[in-house]
C-alpha cells in the first residue's frame, strides 16, 4: 500500500491515499493474499484485519500477479450482498480508462445462475480507451459531429485525457476521473475544463466573426448544451 507516490512503482491506481487493500482488510471477517512473484509463491491470511501468520512461501511458479479474496465482516455491513450490475459497471468503466487491458467478471452464486446453470459473465476490453467510452455514453443521442474529439497530453508529470463528441440534446453529460475514481462532486479539474472549453469555443466564435453575423449572445453553459465528456486525470 502507498506504492503510488514514488510516482515510479505505476502509473495507473484507483483512489487517493494508497491504502485500499488495508481498508478492504479492516472491514473483513476474512481476507487471504496470495502473491506471484520472482517464481516464488507467497501467502498470508488475516481475520477481522490481523495476520493470522507471518507471511510463508507456499511454492513455485512461472507467472506473476496477485489473488486477494475477501468476505465482508457482517457485524459491520447490514447487507453483504453484492450487486452483479454495479460490479459489471465498474469494471467496463475502469475498461474504458485504462485502455488496452482486459477485464473478466463472473457471477457463480447460485442464486445467480440461469436455468441452464449458467453463470453470469462478461468481459471489457477498450483499445480507444476515453474515445469509445465517450461513444458509448452517447450511443442513444443523435451524434451532431462524426469523430470523437481527442485530447491527450501531460503538465507539470500530469497525465491528462479528454474525449468529447456533441450530440442534437440540450443537455450536458460530462464524466470526470481523478486516479479512476469518477469525482462526483467535481473539482479543479472539472471547472478547468469547462472555463478552457468555454474560452477556446468563445475566443474561435468571436475571432471567426460568427456571433456578429448571426447577431447572438453565448454564455458558457451554452457550449456545453448537447456535449458528452470524459475528462481524466492521473
Amino acid at each position: 500500500a502507498g506504492g503510488k507516490f514514488d510516482k515510479d512503482t505505476y502509473k495507473v491506481s484507483g483512489g487517493l491515499h494508497g491504502v485500499g487493500v488495508s481498508c478492504v482488510n479492516a472491514l473483513s471477517s476474512d481476507l487471504s493474499a496470495i502473491v506471484h512473484r520472482d517464481g516464488k509463491i507467497y501467502q498470508q491470511e488475516y481475520k477481522i484485519g490481523k495476520p493470522q501468520y507471518d507471511v510463508k512461501e507456499i511454492g513455485t511458479t512461472d507467472v506473476t500477479g496477485t489473488i486477494v479474496t475477501f468476505k465482508p465482516d457482517e457485524s459491520i455491513f447490514e447487507n453483504t450482498e453484492y450487486s452483479y450490475e454495479t460490479l459489471s459497471a465498474r469494471m467496463r468503466e475502469l475498461a474504458f480508462l485504462n485502455k488496452g487491458i482486459t477485464i473478466y467478471i463472473e457471477d457463480r452464486r447460485e442464486s445467480s445462475k440461469d436455468e441452464e446453470g449458467n453463470s453470469p459473465k462478461e468481459t471489457f476490453h477498450s483499445e480507444g480507451g476515453l474515445k469509445e467510452f465517450a461513444q458509448y455514453l452517447d450511443k442513444n443521442r443523435e451524434a451532431l459531429i462524426e469523430d470523437v474529439i481527442y485530447i491527450d497530453g501531460e503538465k507539470d508529470g500530469i497525465p491528462v485525457e479528454v474525449a468529447m463528441v456533441y450530440n442534437t440534446s440540450y443537455t450536458e453529460n460530462i464524466q470526470a476521473y481523478v486516479n479512476n475514481i469518477n469525482t462526483h462532486e467535481g473539482g479543479t479539474h472539472l471547472s478547468g475544463f469547462r472555463m478552457g472549453l468555454t474560452r477556446t469555443l468563445k475566443k474561435y466564435a468571436d475571432e471567426s466573426g460568427m456571433l456578429a453575423k448571426e447577431k447572438i449572445e453565448v454564455s458558457g453553459d451554452d457550449f456545453r448544451e448537447g456535449l458528452t465528456a470524459v475528462v481524466s486525470v492521473k
